[in-house]
């Protein structure tokens, strides 16, 4: 059980690593989805990110869906780790 606990750490925290990135590449002018890094991280992000943006839109002018979607998957791995210690 500890392994799986581990993996459910190490899985969220890639997810935490790339919406991150995702963040900082949007930041970096001229990069646009033709470099393959910013395509693959969109193409990871956007499944947690679109939902996100599609009920919560920009405010100020500011996206915050990436602030939303740390919240959620820190909620999502809390309650799956409960779930398996409860096992």
């Amino acid at each position: 059980m500890p392994e799986l606990i581990a993996l459910v750490n190490v899985v969220f925290q890639v997810l935490y690593i790339l919406v991150l990135a995702r963040v900082l590449l949007s930041w970096v002018p001229g990069l646009g989805l033709g470099h393959p890094v910013v395509r693959a991280v969109h193409t990871l992000t956007a499944p947690i990110l679109d939902p996100i943006r599609r009920v919560m839109p920009p405010v100020g002018g500011l996206d915050l869906s990436p602030i939303l979607a740390f919240l959620v998957l820190a909620l999502v791995r809390e309650l799956l780790i409960s779930a398996l210690l409860a096992l």
